[in-house]
């Protein structure tokens, strides 16, 4: 005899005919409905023909679902007399009703919607959920659909359970006893799955420059579709990742199974991933079940930004539909159009700040094929504001990274303009200078010539073995640029401008910043002092067109001077010259700036010419 037979002997009025039970149903009752993967397609599909038989046995009933993924046929319009839907996240399958106001949309955090069910703000007076089959005990696992459907059914007056053999048995605090349940329908079937796209080029460039924000030990969140599975599939050189996230995918699983994620730097729930629900797929189910290196909680707990803050390194990375030029994003509106909804992304956002962690918004720089830009100037009429200016530290795109935390909203609007797509930069540039978010006279180089040459990044440690990384200058660089030339002592100003005048205004720092890298180029020698980078040298070089030939000139942070920094960048920008085919290098060095002319002549076979107190080198390019 099986567990559930005994049960049948032991609790014989919970086990009736799904008529028997859905006669508890009454006019005006909430009815709450699984979430997800995890939804009771059974009784929900038996609850339609019950009212398709019995259409007076209820009227007004209100639906509540998180989240549909399976069957939603209580949003059709011949049953609107018996149900209305209240959605707390819009399924694609429910956003054609929301929007046609057939159904109705709650705007909440995740973390707070089990609170509306406990404080009775929103009453549950029966709930329809699907659980795993029960164990010698008496107890049921709600498996892959803990997330607010514990909560929702503790407070249901009502709670009818579909008993599937399919649903994994999942540990954590995920368990409900027989007694807690009124009507039990044993009915076994498939459990919905979620096929994640694989990953186009431009979430597979997103993924790579997400990995490099991630570091070894971190304790990742990550949401669902094809930006978060491509940074997962990024993710596969990193150590030791934790997992505390509201939703498990299949992605996830795999870098367990890869060895990538083994939650043992956590520092709370270590050697465990956490999760509130999974999306996935048949493989995935399984192996979840009865394994003891997952623990499902309810939302309240894996959302609870209190809780979130406490994982070391939190990261969490999330994606939205747009963000403005100052910084804050909508994930749940398009317009006047509800899209999705707030979920768990900003409990997730805030309790990684809270941590001292990451938040990163991956997003791709373009929607519809390319036709309209996702980075906007300002958010517009009817959207939600999904995260505020204050919620996100970095955003990605397939053009870059940027950098928004503590920065004023003229170096956001152009660290956001520096990752838009191309061709949407100057009408981002010019909306940018009619709202005063940037300076009246702020260039931009156009098209392919001002798209910043990421492959030339690299890291280098110089022969004094400091280690530096080096880039191409970019357009939003002009606040690190400025620190760096006002770092520069008198002496060293004058000997690499050969000029008395120490001041850098605006106008000059764009001469650095916005570039030609066809004509020109400006790699900066950067270190990190945690987040920040710290520009410690700038070299560039102009090409002459006439002799193919370009001016090359340096200079390095007093206190980094004589630490090999100069010469990594006169080595790196020769390596750029011969790849561009240039033919030599020319420059300007004061007599008395003998250093710098050592470095020349120990590089190079170099001609010189004294005029005025400075020489006039020609250095070939062997």
């Amino acid at each position: 005899m099986n567990e559930i037979d005994k049960l049948k002997e032991l609790y014989p009025q919970k086990f009736v005919d799904v008529k028997r039970a859905f006669s508890h149903i009454h006019r005006g009752d909430r009815i709450f409905i699984g979430t997800g993967c995890g939804e009771p397609l059974y009784l929900v599909r038996e609850l339609i023909s019950y009212i398709e038989s019995y259409p007076k046995a209820f009227v007004d009933a209100e639906v509540i679902h998180v989240w549909t993924l399976g069957l939603a046929p209580y949003t059709e319009e011949k049953f609107k007399r018996n149900f209305r839907h209240n959605a707390f996240f819009i399924g694609e399958n429910t956003r054609k009703a929301v929007n046609e106001g057939l159904a109705d949309y709650t705007p909440i955090f995740l973390s707070r919607a089990p609170d509306l069910f406990k404080r009775k703000i929103i009453p549950i007076d029966v709930a329809l959920i699907q659980l795993s089959p029960p164990d010698k005990h008496g107890y049921m696992s709600y498996g892959i659909s803990v997330d607010i459907v514990k909560s929702a059914t503790e407070n249901a007056d009502v709670v009818i359970a579909q008993v599937n053999k399919n649903m994994p048995r999942v540990h954590g605090d995920s368990f409900i006893h027989i007694d807690d349940i009124d009507f039990i329908i044993p009915y076994d079937e498939p459990l919905p799955e979620y096929v994640a796209s694989v990953p186009d080029e431009v979430s597979q460039k997103i993924g790579k420059y997400v990995s490099r924000l991630v570091e070894d030990g971190a304790t990742l969140q990550v949401g669902y579709g094809s930006i978060p599975d491509a940074v997962l599939s990024s993710l596969k050189n990193k150590k030791d990742l934790g997992i505390h996230t509201e939703l498990l995918t299949d992605g996830i699983v795999k870098l367990m199974k890869e060895g990538i994620i083994t939650n043992r730097k956590k520092t709370i729930h270590r050697g465990k991933t956490v999760a509130s629900f999974c999306m996935g797929t048949k493989e995935t189910y399984e192996y979840l079940n009865d394994n003891p290196e997952f623990e499902f909680h309810p939302i309240e707990y894996t959302n609870n930004p209190l809780i979130i803050a406490r994982n070391r390194k939190m990261t969490a990375i999330n994606t939205a539909l747009q963000i403005d030029l100052t910084g804050q994003a909508t994930a749940e509106s398009i317009g006047h159009t509800f899209y999705s909804g707030i979920g768990g992304q900003a409990d997730f956002m805030r309790g990684a700040l809270l941590g001292e962690g990451r938040s990163i918004l991956a997003l791709p720089s373009t929607a519809r094929n390319g036709e309209v830009s996702r980075i906007i100037p300002f958010i517009g009429e009817g959207v939600g504001v999904t995260l505020t200016r204050g919620d996100i530290q970095y955003v990605v795109t397939e053009y870059g990274i940027a950098y928004l935390h503590g920065k004023n909203i003229r170096e956001r609007a152009m660290e956001l303009i520096s990752i838009a797509h191309p061709k949407f930069r100057a009408w981002l540039l010019e909306e940018a200078k009619k709202y005063n978010l940037v300076f009246k006279d702020q260039a931009i180089i156009p098209g392919t010539r001002g798209e910043y040459p990421e492959e030339l990044e690299t890291w280098r440690t110089t022969k004094k073995g400091l280690e530096i990384f080096l880039r191409p200058v970019k357009i939003s660089d002009e606040p690190l640029l400025k620190e760096f030339f006002y770092s520069l002592s008198d002496q060293t100003i004058y000997r690499r401008f050969i000029s008395a005048r120490t001041d850098m205004p605006h106008e000059r720092l764009q001469e650095f910043c916005v570039i030609d890298y066809k004509k020109e180029m400006v790699i900066l020698a950067i270190i990190y002092r945690g987040e920040k980078e710290v520009v410690v040298g700038v070299g560039q070089y102009a090409i002459d067109e006439t002799t193919h030939t370009a001016e090359v000139a340096l200079v390095v942070r007093d206190k980094y001077q004589n630490k090999g920094i100069g010469r990594a960048l006169l080595e790196y920008l020769t390596e750029i010259a011969k790849k561009n085919g240039l033919l030599g290098f020319t420059a300007e060095v004061l007599v008395d700036n003998r250093p710098m002319l050592h470095l020349f002549e120990s590089m190079f076979d170099v001609d010189k010419k004294l005029e005025d107190g400075t020489y006039k080198l020609k250095m070939p390019l062997r």
